[in-house]
């Protein structure tokens, strides 16, 4: 008999900013009504096969916000929202989100969806979302809103729920109504995730693992020169990040975590993306972990081997994979399954493009041709075939969402007289032959180049470790340095520094960018220490991630500063950046085009000053006056302000931080100008402020207490060359 370990794995990153309490990006909400919930439940009619699910701490607890009706994010927020009311902002959010489906399982297998996106056309659009939009009655807008959910319904539902089966015969002319009764559907589906996982444990079926809590790459977490490993001449971040006890923290919390959820600790660990190290197996097993898994090719790094295979794949050496081992490691020991991540990526990534039956035949062929080669390298005894893979993000390529396939293979499985599906703790139990340690690496390569290997993720582990140090070093009151630490513990999750670098992308990285450096900045923000300006800009160095334009200025300016347009043609020649809606708070809350205080800034220079015109949505002395601040804050010289504030009068110096949690006024000198009206106007002298030949800056509204409201451009700052002894004033770029 040949024992069959299959762990479906569920993970989703932490997507709220805890300041505001909006979640960035819809995916918890969307997977839990298409996967968490149907994976488990079709298990009902199956009573002979055991499995194991791994569920993601970070992921369980935005699942029971949402559940509870507690959390939102933009799309959902613009799927209830009456269509007739959507705004132009609305309208362009709605045609850039509401089609992340995939085309051909998702979209065009539904009529209305495959219309609505033909009507929207090729994204994103040349000359912007108006025309698009426009094409669209409020009836379209209505229909989006309904076939944007309900293509992610669960299959179960899809097929046995007369309200659902309502709406996907009727396709088209949904009414407000409908959204009502979607979102009742919406909600009882959030419901059952969490209580039918618990159910199907509590009578023995399933087996649920976890990972450490936000979802981090402990071997980093506990030192992040361990990458030197595999990579002894590579570059690294500025500061080393070496702290395992966030990992041990980690590791705690999500055994907490399950037990409160499902009314036990896990026994089982998947280390988040398989990445394992010596230094991470006592604080394992010190968590209270039995047993944890990884992929194939580190068993064949610590062995020193190749596990070569043959023409069709099968393993020429089943002996060393098809077997428990016993990590021993800093004292402690922890039993390990290795993955055959041949098996696990058919399903994963091959047998999508299959008819099911063929597909489910090929995989138990494999399954009972491994442990018979097994048997006979060993002379008898069970074989253990780990089968480890992600259990969402596949069945968007299957069709009838995975599961035709699932039940053909569950079926294969109940039948065989030669396979037994077990939990992995149950195949994990006859473990008893020892390794001294286990290679640093993941399932990826056997190494960690996804998540530290490029020069964006190493930029995002220094502000980590900076941001970590600031935290140890701050003497505030211990409520304020624990909401610090635990922004810090969910910026440690593996998911911003997957999709950093070159080697992933998605239409999403700019969130994931935003999304890291916003918890970092939160942790700051929660000390009440000043944050480093380069969390305001993006670490994305590959791709085009600008939003200024390249332009180039017409020459030099001689503007009047006296806050009007005196003449239109006194700014003629500058550089113009367009406003578009950036703030230090998430999409929900984004100032829309119609709430913004600012709408551009002009920017240009004569021979000796930078000059800098802001424009408004009222005027900018009234903006003023009612207690805001605008201030132009500089990247390079790092740390220096200009800054203008209506005290009684209009007051404009330049400020520069001096230690953290301090500033100071330099002397305003008299040709540091500025003036406030109709828009403000400002001039600072190159000499006012030390450069290198480039300034680099935003432009930062905040209100009386400090609070920033509005920041412009988003991404990446303004930048200006000084212009050198005899120059025209058009050799520089903004």
């Amino acid at each position: 008999m040949t024992r069959v370990a299959i762990l479906w794995h569920m993970h989703q990153p932490f997507y709220e900013d805890l300041a505001t309490g909006e979640h960035l990006l819809p995916w918890v909400r969307l997977h839990a009504l298409k996967d968490y919930y149907g994976m488990v439940a079709m298990l009902r009619d199956y009573p002979a096969i055991r499995v194991t699910f791994n569920l993601v701490p970070s992921l369980l607890v935005q699942l029971e916000a949402f559940a509870g009706d507690r959390a939102r994010d933009t799309s959902l927020a613009l799927s209830l929202k009456p269509a007739a009311e959507l705004d132009a902002d609305d309208r362009a959010f709605v045609l850039g989100n509401f089609f992340h489906a995939h085309r051909q399982r998702m979209i065009d297998a539904h009529p209305r969806y495959a219309e609505l996106v033909a009507l929207r056309g090729d994204w994103p659009p040349p000359g912007g979302p108006g025309p698009a939009a426009d094409r669209f009655t409020v009836e379209d807008w209505r229909d989006l809103q309904v076939w944007h959910k309900l293509a992610w319904v669960d299959p179960l539902y899809l097929e046995h729920d007369p309200r659902v089966r309502g709406l996907v015969a009727r396709g088209r002319g949904f009414s407000e109504v409908d959204k009502v009764l979607l979102r009742e559907v919406e909600l009882e589906i959030l419901n059952r995730v969490i209580p039918e996982y618990r159910a199907a444990a509590d009578w023995g079926q399933i087996e649920v693992s976890a990972s450490p809590f936000y979802h981090p790459i402990l071997p980093l977490l506990c030192d992040t020169d361990v990458y030197l490993r595999t990579h002894p001449q590579a570059s690294r971040p500025r500061r080393r990040f070496g702290h395992p006890e966030d990992a041990s923290e980690q590791l705690v919390r999500a055994s907490a975590c399950h037990e409160r959820l499902f009314g036990r600790p896990p026994l089982g660990l998947w280390p988040s993306e398989g990445s394992v190290s010596d230094a991470m197996v006592p604080l394992v097993r010190r968590a209270g972990f039995r047993w944890m898994a990884t992929d194939e090719l580190i068993l064949a790094r610590t062995l020193g081997v190749s596990l070569s295979r043959d023409h069709r794949g099968h393993l020429e050496q089943p002996e060393r994979l098809y077997r428990p081992y016993r990590i021993s490691a800093g004292g402690a020991q922890v039993a390990c399954a290795f993955r055959d991540h041949v098996l696990s990526d058919l399903i994963g990534f091959t047998y999508a493009g299959w008819p099911a039956e063929a597909a489910a035949d090929d995989f138990v062929g494999r399954l009972v041709e491994g442990g018979r080669r097994y048997r006979e390298h060993t002379g008898g005894g069970e074989a253990l075939i780990p089968v480890i893979l992600d259990g969402e993000n596949a069945w968007e390529h299957f069709e009838g969402g995975g599961r035709p396939f699932l039940r053909a293979l569950y079926e294969r499985l109940s039948a065989s007289p030669e396979l037994r599906t077990v939990t992995m703790s149950e195949g994990c139990s006859t473990a008893t032959e020892e390794l001294p340690g286990i290679f640093p690496g993941s399932w990826i390569d056997a190494n960690f180049s996804i998540w530290i290997g490029h020069r964006d993720d190493q930029q995002a582990w220094s502000q980590l470790a900076d941001a970590r140090a600031a935290v140890e070093a701050s003497p505030g009151p211990p409520d304020a340095v624990a909401r610090a630490r635990e922004e810090l513990l969910i910026a440690e999750g593996s998911d911003w520094f997957w999709w950093y670098g070159d080697d992933h992308s998605s239409a999403h990285d700019r969130e994931f960018d935003d999304l890291f450096r916003r918890h970092v900045r939160n942790a700051y923000q929660a000390l009440g220490a000043p944050v480093p300006d380069e969390l305001f800009m993006t670490n994305i160095t590959t791709g085009a991630v600008t939003s200024v334009p390249s332009q180039v200025p017409q020459g030099f300016l001689a503007p009047t500063i006296d806050g009007e347009e005196t003449s239109y043609l006194e700014w003629l020649g500058a550089v113009c950046v367009e406003a578009d809606g950036a703030t230090a708070m998430g999409t929900m809350h984004q100032v829309t085009a119609s709430a913004r205080e600012l709408l551009r800034v002009h920017v240009g220079v004569d021979r000796t000053r930078l000059l800098v015109r802001v424009d408004g949505a009222r005027p900018m002395a009234d903006l003023l006056r009612e207690g805001r601040v605008v201030s132009l804050q500089f990247v390079n010289p790092a740390g220096v302000r200009l800054v203008v504030r209506w005290r009684g009068q209009l007051e404009a110096g330049l400020v520069e931080r001096v230690e953290v949690g301090q500033r100071r006024w330099m002397s305003s000198r008299p040709n540091v100008v500025a003036a406030a009206g109709t828009v403000l106007e400002m001039a600072l002298p190159f000499g006012d402020v030390g450069h290198d030949g480039r300034l680099r800056f935003f432009v930062v509204v905040t209100d009386d207490g400090d609070r920033e409201t509005e920041r412009h451009p988003a991404g990446q700052p303004i930048e200006v060359v000084v212009p050198g002894p005899g120059s025209d004033g058009r050799d520089w770029r903004a």
